[in-house]
């Protein structure tokens, strides 16, 4: 696969043209095409499948909303933009501090518009500890939140916000509701339509797009701009190996669909685009519900603990990665056992003593039942002095038998997808080496980089969230660049 860029004297006629060119219709394109839109430029969205929905038609439908949406309130959430924008700067390695302000500040107004343009919420809150609500409730505590050291930076509040469907599958109504919008917006479509090449002018700016019909190639003239919206490249096996290997690892379920194949930041890269975080990813193994399991302690090859149980579970899963050699075992007794509903983690075994488990997990002597020692004596007060976890998960691990589920890398299974992406501006602007934007060229969704950059610090809803606000940036300032 190549992407090239193409000068615009080599271009001896367009086929079509239209002020803004959006390529790829999932939760970015489909907002920036409505929002380019509304505000008067004429759309035409080329996308390679044969209908709409890109990647977000396969998600669960979280968005990460906050400071003081219409569901919060409802629920009685007190919550600020300030303390949302503290709580993504903390969770966020390289924060773009403008990025994160606007997402905040802006939060409420973005629920309003998605509910305005036809996404269904309703005022439901889901209390317990989930990967994802089973029911059609909205507001879910989906991130970190309430987890140390975060929950010391900025005041708890629980923003993701699922899409009313039950269980999985919001996505795909998502994706429904906005192509319904745009097209009564007046946004035209050409499916089967793979981007190849983008058009560029003597003055750096980009004018247009090749792309390929069923064996046929066309021209498209942007009068405005380009907006790439293809989305990532977890299915690309060379960039995952180059990249992120362990993405690439047998026991890893990539979520994506084949589109997500790195063709968007290629592009991008071709313009003189910079593609940043390439080695970050999602990758995650939820071990909770139960919810009784996060009462149990993870401990590695040492037989020591290195994380807060009750952290948001890519927070975890990248931990247990990151210890020596990927080995991590959930060690719980008869009281907090149980078999984890995504069954990625299988059960080792039983044991009566400790000292039994500690020997047939080849663990130090005497590490494990010191690590459980003290754990337990500062779990009968309510404390968790070494890794601060929240009082609700601490219980003494007293009642045989004990139990350890697998939790290494490459002995349990583990899904994610990749978070790498081009290099923009608030205004989801191309960045080149230089940082300078380039000409009539946006990026948004999962082929750029913005808020979600690794696994360690992401919430569930980010990036939909950023997708398609980002997005909406995109259509809004695109459609305010002069006729090219």
């Amino acid at each position: 696969m190549s992407s090239e860029i193409i000068s615009s004297d080599a271009v001896n006629h367009w086929d079509q043209q239209s002020d803004i060119v959006v390529i790829g219709f999932g939760a970015a394109g489909s907002c920036a095409s409505i929002e380019a839109r509304n505000a008067g430029s004429s759309v035409l969205v080329l996308e390679r499948s044969s209908g709409i929905g890109g990647t977000t038609s396969l998600a669960t439908g979280h968005f990460y909303l906050g400071g003081g949406t219409r569901v919060q309130k409802a629920n009685g959430i007190e919550d600020t933009a300030d303390e949302m924008f503290k709580y993504l700067m903390a969770n966020t390695p390289e924060p773009e501090e403008d990025k994160i302000r606007a997402y905040a500040d802006d939060s409420v107004m973005h629920f309003d518009w998605l509910l305005e343009h036809g996404v269904p919420f309703n005022d439901g809150y889901y209390r317990q500890k989930h990967f994802e609500q089973p029911t059609d409730e909205c507001l879910i505590w989906s991130g970190n939140e309430k987890a140390w050291p975060y929950s010391q930076k900025a005041k708890p509040a629980p923003r993701g916000h699922k899409v009313e469907h039950p269980g999985s599958g919001g996505g795909a109504i998502v994706m429904q509701r906005l192509g319904e919008t745009a097209e009564k917006a007046g946004v035209d479509f050409q499916f089967d339509a793979k981007v190849t090449a983008l058009v560029q002018a003597s003055d750096g700016q980009i004018i247009g797009v090749r792309y390929k019909h069923f064996g046929e190639e066309k021209w498209v003239k942007a009068n405005k701009a380009v907006v790439i919206a293809a989305g990532g490249f977890s299915l690309n096996k060379d960039m995952v190996q180059q990249h992120c290997p362990n993405l690439a690892a047998e026991n890893v379920w990539v979520q994506g669909t084949n589109n997500d194949d790195g063709s968007g930041i290629q592009l991008g890269v071709a313009a003189g685009g910079q593609a940043i975080h390439m080695s970050q990813i999602f990758l995650t193994a939820p071990f909770y519900p139960p919810e009784s399991l996060l009462k149990a302690i993870l401990v590695n090859k040492h037989g020591k603990r290195f994380i807060n149980e009750d952290s948001y579970h890519s927070r975890t899963a990248s931990a247990c990665i990151d210890q020596p050699d990927g080995i991590a075992y959930l060690i719980c007794d008869n009281a907090t056992f149980g078999r984890p509903e995504l069954g990625l983690q299988e059960l080792i075994d039983a044991w009566e003593t400790v000292e039994e488990m500690e020997k047939d997990l080849d663990l130090p002597e005497g590490a494990l039942q010191n690590t459980l020692a003290d754990y337990n004596q500062h779990a009968a007060n309510g404390e968790d002095p070494e890794q601060h976890k929240y009082s609700d998960w601490i219980q003494p691990l007293t009642e045989p038998p004990y139990a350890a589920l697998q939790c290494s890398f490459k002995k349990s299974n583990y899904t994610g997808f990749a978070l790498g992406g081009l290099k923009v501006s608030k205004d989801a602007e191309v960045i080149d080496a230089n940082g300078q934007v380039v000409k009539g060229l946006y990026a948004a969704g999962a082929c750029a980089s913005n808020i979600a950059q690794d696994g360690t610090g992401y919430s569930s809803g980010t990036c939909l969230g950023e997708a398609t606000y980002f997005g909406r940036r995109a259509g809004r300032h695109a459609n305010d660049l002069s006729i090219h």
